[in-house]
């Protein structure tokens, strides 16, 4: 048998299966960001900023996700390279969620008694924050690089959207059935939702990667001995060594700073959405819920039109495309700022639907240019490496959002609308930022460098926008 890897062909079934994995990602995610803190903020008057640092824990470990990326490009482990670091972190995350309905039960039993003050359940709190961040981190880029891996280079920017598209999918499917589950705060129906995340997303996440990894090798016509010696060949040095290169590379570092700072603007108003709802326009927990559904559901559209429209564009003209939903998403932002200050309640859903439709159309382009801007070679570097980006900025902007809120609503005694209209004004000149920042990566140069652009009339193509 040849030691050169045979051509991989599409599978669109295959994508599917993969894609189903994400099943269980919204509904994790959704139990913790949405629900659990708006019971503790809204519920039990919990601050917003200690809520909003547990739920941004997850993504300050970040650097566990380059480390993660790197071993699954490099040492394999239980004789797979990406299935068993994915396995072993989603493990971790089904382990978690016990611990936060404990810490729940403990908060709502002493909220009953006139205290927020529980130390048992804040340890539980922690703990469960500890385990569910460190599982997101060590299966994310391994996933990322899984999904890569499984298509030709043409198409695996549309295999990574295709993913992140069935997550966004399913986190508006959740939100409805978990504001339909629960529509005041019940500890035992919340209980029912933990053990119903564990099952139904401790399936998926075995079914959707099972004999995947084995499969695409067969397809290649390779075994692990010589994929790994392939990759023995190709490797230059320790994780640090690897990284001190990437980052040597201004276009790597531009890029970078892009992704940090929009992934940051657009996740302020994360830990913040439901309580905004609560406490400006006195909402049931019913209709906060599905705040997060609406916007989902609009960037699904627009995700799977963009996927329609755009499917015949190579991942290196993704650019113009990025920012152009970066600036509807700030419109978004403006809107619900306004809709805040102006008190008018009816302005809230188009202001989600409007952040929506351009996070779906920034998530399209984005994560296109996330798989042209990763070397073949060091996938699991690079997508390591824009993982922690998202992860630690969509942490950073998590807690930065509550403690905005905090320090404006409780310090400076600002209006609940004052306060989170200014919130949601940063939020979109944040996102302005950004786009003027993309305009500034050498894209294209990237890509001809890494061999994705081969001849002067891919080049030429590939500037077109």
């Amino acid at each position: 048998m040849s030691s050169e890897p045979r051509p991989l062909t599409f599978s669109f079934w295959r994508m599917l299966r993969l894609s189903s994995f994400q099943i269980g990602s919204a509904m994790g995610d959704i139990l913790v960001t949405s629900i659990w803190n708006r019971v503790m903020i809204s519920q039990f008057g919990i601050p917003a900023a200690p809520v909003s640092l547990l739920i941004a824990l997850r993504y300050l470990l970040s650097p566990l996700s380059l480390w993660a990326g790197y071993r699954s490009d490099t040492r394999p482990f239980l004789g797979m390279r990406r299935t068993s670091y994915i396995w072993l972190g989603r493990g971790l995350m089904v382990l978690s969620l016990p611990l936060l309905g404990w810490s729940l039960m403990r908060f709502s039993a002493v909220h009953e008694l006139g205290s927020t003050a529980d130390g048992i359940g804040w340890v539980l709190a922690v703990l469960s924050s500890l385990l569910y961040g460190v599982g997101t981190l060590i299966s994310g880029s391994p996933y990322l690089a899984l999904v890569r891996d499984s298509a030709p280079k043409a198409k695996q920017g549309l295999a990574i959207s295709t993913a992140e598209t069935v997550l966004i999918i399913f986190f508006a499917i959740v939100g409805i059935s978990f504001s339909l589950w629960m529509r005041e705060f019940d500890p035992l129906v919340f209980w029912e939702m933990v053990i119903g995340t564990m099952l139904i997303g401790g399936f998926f996440w075995l079914f959707s990667i099972w004999g995947v990894e084995q499969q695409i090798r067969r397809q290649k016509g390779v075994t692990l001995q010589q994929e790994m010696a392939q990759e023995a060949q190709r490797a230059t040095g320790s994780l640090v060594a690897t990284m001190g290169r990437i980052w040597q590379d201004k276009r790597t570092r531009r890029f970078f700073v892009f992704l940090s700072l929009a992934t940051f603007s657009a996740w302020a108003q994360d830990a913040i959405l439901e309580p905004f709802g609560a406490e400006v326009f006195n909402l049931p927990l019913a209709r906060t819920t599905r705040f997060n559904s609406y916007w989902q559901a609009a960037t699904v559209l627009t995700l799977v039109g963009g996927a329609y429209l755009w499917r015949k564009r190579p991942p290196e003209r993704q650019r113009g495309i990025t920012s152009g939903g970066l600036a509807v998403m700030a419109v978004g932002m403006l809107l619900l700022g306004g809709a805040a200050v102006s008190h008018q309640v009816h302005l809230i859903e188009l202001a989600l639907l409007l952040f929506g439709a351009g996070f779906g159309i920034y998530t399209f382009g984005g994560l296109s240019l996330m798989a042209v801007m990763s070397s073949d070679k060091e996938a699991g570097a690079y997508l390591g490496l824009w993982t922690i980006s998202v992860v630690v900025f969509k942490g950073l902007g998590t807690f930065v959002g509550g403690a905005l809120r905090d320090l404006l609503l409780l310090s400076l005694s600002l209006s609940a609308g004052t306060g989170y209209g200014l919130i949601f004004l940063l939020e979109g000149v944040g996102l302005v930022t950004a786009v003027f920042i993309l305009s500034r990566v050498d894209v294209l140069g990237f890509a001809r460098e890494m061999g994705r652009l081969l001849s002067r009339s891919e080049v030429q193509i590939a500037s077109a926008d």
